[in-house]
């Protein structure tokens, strides 16, 4: 793989280069400014870190406490804790308060690997999308991660964002990342088949469609980094030319990318929508690429279920 820059380190890059100017920018960590690739940051801009230690709860309430006296917190911990311990702040204290707190969800998916299912966060998705006033965000590589971080920086509105671990490979260029707010991006174009995945899913789909159009298959590949808001006016347009649609989510099968894209499909244009999400159960161990490799999580398996879906 060319690209060895995560996700979350361009995150980090972002905010260093506006904090400069935007004295009101501040960065919070519970103990994982290491993990967040965030300790340039803290060690440049002092005055604007806040290190609250292993207390996720806290972490999110203090962001809120700044966000209302006009400051702009990203607030970054693991996606496991910051989706199931701080929940009811991330409800109450950021998004029915509508304060401007953005919440970074490291690690996520089934990043952490080996360490099992006490450190994935295979439920972020539904959790988070559940909330009013919650938006909910899986950036597909850095290149669309530093245009979704530039656009976060420019509104006041409450948000998750997920990334993953390790460096992911590029779906974009630098000079070629269509990026709209809380609009997806058709990745690739086709007429068969709608392949709709989010995250570092967004890849292994694209790669299917290349495979698929080996075969004569023509895939359309859309990277819904916006789960919530939905773009439903993109699944709708896609879905009216295709005959079936697919979707990817390092996920679990339940409430998160799959369940809302079947949801409109069902009520809009009913066609037949396969999901590719993580088992209901607690996952096997090894690394992310094993774990996708075993779950058929990736292009091959993709291309797979494509034309499962077609037959």
């Amino acid at each position: 793989m060319s690209n060895k820059i995560p996700n979350r380190q361009v995150i980090c890059e972002v905010l260093m280069e506006k904090a400069k100017d935007d004295k009101d920018i501040v960065v919070l960590c519970s103990d994982s400014r290491g993990s967040a690739s965030l300790t340039p940051f803290f060690n440049e801009f002092p005055e604007q870190s806040v290190e609250v230690g292993i207390a996720e709860q806290d972490l999110v309430g203090i962001a809120a406490g700044l966000a209302k006296t006009g400051k702009k917190p990203f607030a970054a911990s693991p996606a496991c804790f910051l989706s199931t311990r701080s929940y009811e702040q991330a409800k109450v204290d950021c998004a029915y308060s509508r304060m401007n707190v953005k919440l970074i969800g490291i690690s996520g998916g089934i990043s952490y690997g080996a360490l099992g299912m006490s450190h994935h966060s295979a439920q972020d998705i539904a959790a988070m999308a559940a909330i009013p006033n919650m938006r909910v965000y899986l950036p597909s590589d850095r290149f669309q991660t530093r245009k979704l971080t530039e656009a976060l920086l420019e509104d006041t509105q409450t948000a998750y964002i997920r990334v993953g671990r390790n460096a992911v490979e590029d779906v974009y260029s630098e000079d070629d990342c269509p990026f709209e707010m809380d609009k997806a991006t058709v990745v690739t174009e086709g007429s068969d088949v709608t392949i709709i995945a989010c995250g570092e899913m967004v890849k292994p789909a694209k790669d299917a469609a290349e495979l698929l159009a080996k075969e004569g298959i023509s895939a359309e590949v859309i990277d819904m980094y916006c789960v919530k808001p939905l773009d439903v006016n993109a699944i709708l347009k896609s879905v009216a030319k295709t005959k079936a649609v697919v979707t990817v989510e390092e996920h679990a099968p339940f409430g998160g990318l799959g369940s809302m894209v079947a949801q409109v499909v069902a009520a809009n244009c009913p066609k037949k929508v396969i999901e590719i999400a993580l088992p209901d159960a607690p996952v096997i161990t090894g690394t992310s690429k094993e774990v996708f490799d075993y779950y058929g999580m990736n292009a091959e398996g993709i291309a797979k279920k494509a034309k499962e879906a077609l037959a």
